[in-house]
Protein backbone atom coordinates (compact mmCIF):
# COMPACT_ATOMS: atom_id res chain seq x y z
CA UNK A 1 0.00 0.00 0.00
CA UNK A 2 1.32 3.44 -0.96
CA UNK A 3 1.38 6.70 1.72
CA UNK A 4 -1.74 7.82 -0.13
CA UNK A 5 -3.78 4.59 0.36
CA UNK A 6 -2.63 4.66 3.96
CA UNK A 7 -3.56 8.05 4.66
CA UNK A 8 -6.83 7.50 3.06
CA UNK A 9 -7.59 4.67 5.81
CA UNK A 10 -7.27 6.90 8.97
CA UNK A 11 -9.86 7.27 11.32
CA UNK A 12 -7.92 7.94 14.58
CA UNK A 13 -5.37 10.70 15.04
CA UNK A 14 -2.58 10.16 18.01
CA UNK A 15 -0.06 12.83 18.71
CA UNK A 16 2.72 13.55 21.33
CA UNK A 17 3.12 16.95 22.69
CA UNK A 18 6.72 18.01 23.35
CA UNK A 19 8.52 17.87 19.86
CA UNK A 20 5.37 17.65 17.77
CA UNK A 21 2.88 20.12 19.12
CA UNK A 22 5.30 22.22 20.71
CA UNK A 23 8.83 23.39 19.32
CA UNK A 24 10.17 20.70 21.42
CA UNK A 25 11.80 23.44 23.59
CA UNK A 26 10.44 25.12 27.11
CA UNK A 27 10.44 28.56 28.72
CA UNK A 28 11.60 28.74 32.45
CA UNK A 29 10.30 31.33 34.93
CA UNK A 30 11.74 32.53 37.71
CA UNK A 31 8.59 30.75 39.51
CA UNK A 32 9.84 27.65 37.84
CA UNK A 33 6.88 27.06 35.67
CA UNK A 34 7.30 25.45 32.33
CA UNK A 35 6.20 27.49 29.10
CA UNK A 36 5.10 25.82 25.96
CA UNK A 37 3.98 27.15 22.22
CA UNK A 38 1.55 25.61 20.27
CA UNK A 39 0.67 26.23 16.40
CA UNK A 40 -2.58 27.90 16.38
CA UNK A 41 -3.13 26.34 12.16
CA UNK A 42 -2.08 23.03 14.59
CA UNK A 43 -5.45 23.49 16.61
CA UNK A 44 -7.61 24.61 13.74
CA UNK A 45 -7.07 21.38 12.24
CA UNK A 46 -7.43 19.31 15.31
CA UNK A 47 -10.81 21.12 15.86
CA UNK A 48 -11.91 20.08 12.22
CA UNK A 49 -10.72 16.72 12.57
CA UNK A 50 -12.97 16.38 15.64
CA UNK A 51 -15.84 17.79 13.89
CA UNK A 52 -15.44 15.34 11.21
CA UNK A 53 -15.90 12.46 13.81
CA UNK A 54 -12.13 11.90 13.57
CA UNK A 55 -10.72 10.21 16.54
CA UNK A 56 -8.08 12.56 18.83
CA UNK A 57 -5.90 11.18 21.61
CA UNK A 58 -2.71 12.71 23.41
CA UNK A 59 -0.06 10.27 24.38
CA UNK A 60 2.51 12.74 26.55
CA UNK A 61 5.29 12.39 29.37
CA UNK A 62 4.90 15.70 30.02
CA UNK A 63 2.47 17.45 32.87
CA UNK A 64 1.69 20.67 32.51
CA UNK A 65 -1.79 21.84 32.78
CA UNK A 66 -1.80 24.31 30.61
CA UNK A 67 -1.18 21.90 27.77
CA UNK A 68 -4.28 20.05 29.32
CA UNK A 69 -6.60 22.85 29.11
CA UNK A 70 -5.29 23.55 25.38
CA UNK A 71 -5.94 20.40 24.09
CA UNK A 72 -9.25 20.31 26.27
CA UNK A 73 -10.29 23.57 24.68
CA UNK A 74 -9.17 22.26 21.58
CA UNK A 75 -12.07 19.36 21.97
CA UNK A 76 -9.25 16.49 22.74
CA UNK A 77 -11.21 14.28 25.25
CA UNK A 78 -8.31 11.63 25.48
CA UNK A 79 -5.44 12.88 26.91
CA UNK A 80 -2.75 10.57 28.33
CA UNK A 81 -0.61 13.02 30.57
CA UNK A 82 2.41 11.73 32.64
CA UNK A 83 3.43 8.64 30.57
CA UNK A 84 6.32 7.19 30.73
CA UNK A 85 5.16 4.35 29.55
CA UNK A 86 3.23 5.24 25.86
CA UNK A 87 2.80 2.23 25.01
CA UNK A 88 0.63 0.78 27.86
CA UNK A 89 -1.40 4.16 27.30
CA UNK A 90 -2.07 3.76 23.98
CA UNK A 91 -2.95 -0.12 24.41
CA UNK A 92 -5.64 1.79 27.58
CA UNK A 93 -6.70 3.82 24.21
CA UNK A 94 -7.36 1.69 21.52
CA UNK A 95 -9.40 -1.24 23.98
CA UNK A 96 -11.13 1.63 25.33
CA UNK A 97 -12.91 1.99 21.85
CA UNK A 98 -11.99 -0.95 20.31
CA UNK A 99 -10.07 0.51 17.71
CA UNK A 100 -8.22 -1.43 14.78
CA UNK A 101 -4.48 -0.08 14.94
CA UNK A 102 -4.40 0.09 10.98
CA UNK A 103 -6.22 2.90 10.50
CA UNK A 104 -4.81 4.98 13.25
CA UNK A 105 -1.76 7.71 12.36
CA UNK A 106 0.67 8.53 15.45
CA UNK A 107 3.45 11.07 14.97
CA UNK A 108 5.92 11.02 17.71
CA UNK A 109 9.37 12.86 17.90
CA UNK A 110 12.09 10.89 20.20
CA UNK A 111 12.82 7.82 21.23
CA UNK A 112 9.55 7.60 23.99
CA UNK A 113 7.19 7.16 20.93
CA UNK A 114 9.14 4.24 18.99
CA UNK A 115 7.27 1.91 20.28
CA UNK A 116 3.56 2.51 19.70
CA UNK A 117 5.10 4.21 16.44
CA UNK A 118 6.02 0.75 15.24
CA UNK A 119 2.17 -0.80 16.31
CA UNK A 120 0.29 1.10 13.93
CA UNK A 121 -0.63 1.44 10.22
CA UNK A 122 0.56 5.06 10.00
CA UNK A 123 4.14 6.01 11.82
CA UNK A 124 4.86 9.65 11.22
CA UNK A 125 7.10 11.93 12.65
CA UNK A 126 8.14 15.62 12.31
CA UNK A 127 11.15 16.66 10.12
CA UNK A 128 13.28 17.58 13.03
CA UNK A 129 12.57 14.26 14.84
CA UNK A 130 15.29 11.94 17.01
CA UNK A 131 17.23 10.04 13.75
CA UNK A 132 16.28 6.91 15.23
CA UNK A 133 12.45 7.53 14.38
CA UNK A 134 13.08 7.97 10.63
CA UNK A 135 13.56 4.34 9.28
CA UNK A 136 10.27 3.22 10.89
CA UNK A 137 8.24 6.59 10.11
CA UNK A 138 6.17 5.95 7.02
CA UNK A 139 6.24 9.96 6.40
CA UNK A 140 8.49 12.44 7.48
CA UNK A 141 6.40 15.80 7.54
CA UNK A 142 8.47 18.64 5.58
CA UNK A 143 7.11 20.62 8.63
CA UNK A 144 9.19 21.00 12.26
CA UNK A 145 7.60 19.99 15.48
CA UNK A 146 5.47 22.82 16.53
CA UNK A 147 5.33 24.29 13.38
CA UNK A 148 2.86 22.70 11.56
CA UNK A 149 3.77 18.98 11.13
CA UNK A 150 0.32 18.60 13.34
CA UNK A 151 -1.49 20.93 11.01
CA UNK A 152 0.13 18.87 7.86
CA UNK A 153 -0.82 15.41 8.38
CA UNK A 154 -4.28 15.87 9.80
CA UNK A 155 -4.80 17.99 6.47
CA UNK A 156 -3.58 14.83 4.11
CA UNK A 157 -5.91 12.51 5.67
CA UNK A 158 -8.79 15.19 5.52
CA UNK A 159 -8.35 15.87 2.02
CA UNK A 160 -7.71 12.76 0.79
CA UNK A 161 -10.87 11.26 2.32
CA UNK A 162 -13.00 14.07 0.81
CA UNK A 163 -13.44 16.75 3.79
CA UNK A 164 -10.95 19.12 3.99
CA UNK A 165 -12.42 22.38 4.78
CA UNK A 166 -15.90 22.01 4.06
CA UNK A 167 -18.38 23.08 6.95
Amino acid sequence: MNHLEIFSTIHTFIFDVDGVMTNNEVIITEKGELLRKMNVRDGLAIKMAINKGFKIAVITGGRSEGVIKRLEALGIQDIYSGKSDKLEAFDEFINQYDLDPLGILYMGDDLPDYPVMRRVGLATCPRNAAPELFPIANYVSPYKGGEGCVRDVIEKVMRLQGNWGEE
